[in-house]
């Protein structure tokens, strides 16, 4: 991708994002996302309808007025979306792919976080470490983000949603705010999942391909594994190779939802031909 194409697609994705950051989650996003408490900020005259506890007994004896301390929430919140590049966000039976909704999300969460003057981070990961961004604020690293998001090739193809979580909590000292979005096509990250979100808020968003929970009686087919990139001559006439493999999925979905909400984690979970908009405000609304 060239310059030109790639800088037309990352005004195009912050053109759409950020109206509905602007619009609609900028402030679900500073409702649901609180700060770590509030601060002082001033003293003012004491008005009808003020909280009598917060009278400052000091400045009124000083004045012979009452005066009151004006608090404001104390936010620097920190960031960091941690998303799936695996081979299987490459796949998408309508315009789109997983990988561009995952796009799309991340820059949405990243405006609000913008919008409220937070820290965003990013950590792109497959069976590795992909690449990490250190978490920072304002519009131009939002858009290197987008850029990475658009044009980034990874090196593998597998997923380890296990060790990008480990990586998550070695890097983030202090707690942060993390969305983690992938396919969920994983398993086995139970135990690093439960350390981080002791620390840490974190929500997964699931983002799937309805064509991929089962496969249709087609009879023999020549099939390829995104992520190991395995070819395998398959015989979908076969009840039983179809009941597998719609099993093996649901194992790996009903894992991601068990996992994520024992560990007190969030789950969000969004088909690629649904309104993502709706799922994440729902979310938002039940959290705030």
């Amino acid at each position: 991708m060239d310059t030109k194409e790639l800088l037309k697609k990352v005004r195009k994705i912050e053109i759409k994002t950020r109206r509905l950051s602007d619009h609609i989650f900028g402030g679900e996003y500073h409702s649901t996302f609180k700060g770590r408490g509030m601060t002082f900020s001033e003293v003012r005259s004491y008005q009808f309808g003020d909280d009598v506890r917060n009278i400052d007994w000091n400045v009124t004896a000083r004045y012979n007025e009452p005066f009151i301390k004006v608090f404001e929430e104390e936010r620097e919140l920190t960031m960091m979306l941690m998303v799936d590049v695996s081979g299987s966000e490459l796949f998408g039976t309508t315009d789109q792919f997983k990988k561009d909704i995952i796009t799309e999300i991340s820059a949405t969460l990243a405006f609000s976080a913008m919008q409220n003057n937070d820290k965003i981070g990013l950590i792109l990961f497959s069976d590795q470490i992909e690449l990490y961004i250190p978490p920072k604020k304002g519009r131009f690293h939002v858009l290197r983000i987008i850029r990475e998001l658009i044009e980034f090739q990874p090196k593998n193809k597998n997923t380890d949603i296990n060790g990008a979580l480990k990586f998550m909590s070695s890097v983030s000292k202090k707690k942060v705010i993390a969305f983690v979005l992938s396919d969920f096509m994983s398993d086995k990250y139970e135990h690093a999942l439960k350390i981080a979100a002791n620390k840490h808020d974190i929500t997964g968003i699931r983002i799937y391909d309805e064509k991929e929970e089962s496969i249709p009686n087609i009879g023999f087919v020549q099939m390829e594994d995104a992520e190991t990139g395995e070819l395998m001559l398959v015989n979908t006439k076969s009840k039983t190779v179809r009941n597998q493999y719609a099993k093996h999925y649901l194992d790996r979905v009903n894992y991601y939802q068990t996992v994520f909400t024992k560990s007190g984690a969030g789950v969000i979970s969004s088909r690629i031909d649904e309104s993502y908009v709706k799922k994440l405000l729902g979310y938002f609304k039940r959290r705030g």
